[in-house]
């Protein structure tokens, strides 16, 4: 599959070929970059726009063959010279966001509060090549740029940045450079900036869930929007042992039955390429229960764990099946989460409601909710 580059990588093109374009009059509409990953960005450069004391460029990004929401997106550079008061001697690169550049609003992020949300290595990306441009050019005075893009107010709505504090547009990432398809580690990174920033506001316990399934379930029985989550996707052994590491003191994980069941047989990646044995671990809490040998061929045929559930509820099993699940669960979430930290567990079904959940569930609940 095709890799793509990152937003940090088009706005350090950008950047490179707007300095150029300014410190010699002349125009550039092809640029080369290193990548931190050693790749070579052949970037071509569209929007120019010359002046005097400032030019603006664009590179409209292309994320390879990953389904990355910023894909067609112009992320735009404005070189420009510091005048009166700004202005010095000193040679500074300053870097600031223009429209559709997220801003920094709450603690915990790469970039403090109040900064353009243009993350460290893409900063370290523009200064950079635009100091190769200054040192070849022997221009030593102040720089001023400005990242835009057009498009990022609108895109930040499909994206984390709201629910991160980050407003009015998309964030400037990357610290490889480079897009690799379907990552993986996009996503676990992701999930480890949602922990920093739990950690830098002072919370000692976090909530968890998979995603938003049982959002409705969650704020009218409990009045807790599952939204103040950190949503964990299918990594959830990866996300205990970086709780674990940054020192949170108790985890409440929530889940549908679709997911969470898979836990019981220690699946700590509940994606259905890691396997799909749903059925089986149903099947087989349900045999510990003491379920007729039709009712665990029934739950071995059915397709889904809501149609498992209304079996086992018909058979008249439903309680002790899941309070199986829920011991199986709680075994292996901690045995990955060792000793020093407490984690609690509640899981649902949409048709259900609540069907099993740990001793301290409800406690931690009610910690987080206050």
């Amino acid at each position: 599959m095709r890799n793509g580059f990152t937003t940090g990588s088009c706005a350090a093109a950008a950047a490179k070929a707007a300095c150029y374009m300014l410190l010699t009059g002349r125009k550039k509409e092809k640029i080369d970059i290193i990548t931190p990953k050693g790749i070579t960005f052949h970037a071509s450069i569209v929007d120019i726009l010359r002046g005097e004391r400032a030019v603006q460029c664009a590179v409209i990004k292309d994320g390879g063959d990953d389904p990355d929401i910023t894909t067609g997106a112009h992320v735009v550079a404005k070189v420009s010279f510091l005048e009166g008061q700004e202005a010095s001697t000193g040679g500074r690169i300053l870097i600031d966001g223009g429209i559709g550049v997220g801003r920094v609003t709450k603690p915990g992020l790469d970039q403090p509060v109040g900064n353009a949300a243009i993350n460290h290595v893409p900063r370290e990306m523009i200064e950079r090549e635009m100091r190769e441009v200054c040192h070849v050019l022997d221009y030593h005075e102040d720089l001023a740029v400005e990242i835009s893009v057009p498009e990022g107010q609108k895109l930040a709505e499909s994206t984390f940045n709201p629910r991160l504090g980050i407003l009015g547009g998309i964030s400037i990432l990357g610290t490889s450079g480079v897009v690799e398809p379907m990552s993986a580690q996009a996503l676990k990174d992701t999930i480890a900036v949602e922990l920093r920033q739990k950690k830098a506001l002072g919370q000692k316990a976090v909530a968890v869930s998979p995603g938003n399934y049982g959002l409705d379930f969650m704020k009218k029985t409990y009045d807790y929007d599952l939204d103040r989550s950190v949503k964990c996707s299918n990594f959830i052994g990866d996300t205990i042992d970086m709780a674990k590491q940054m020192g949170f003191e108790a985890m409440l994980l929530t889940g549908h039955i679709g997911k969470l069941i898979k836990l019981s047989g220690g699946m700590m990646n509940t994606h259905s390429k890691e396997g799909d044995c749903r059925m089986e671990l149903l099947a087989a809490a349900a045999i510990y229960a003491g379920c007729h040998a039709k009712t665990a061929k029934d739950l071995l045929d059915a397709v889904t764990t809501e149609e498992g559930v209304k079996l086992l509820s018909e058979a008249g099993i439903l309680e002790a099946t899941m309070e199986r699940a829920m011991e199986r669960i709680l075994f292996y979430l901690r045995k990955r989460a060792g000793d020093g930290m407490q984690i609690e567990c509640m899981m649902y079904a949409t048709d259900y409601g609540l069907l099993a959940e740990s001793p301290g569930a409800q406690s931690l609940l009610q910690e987080l909710k206050g």
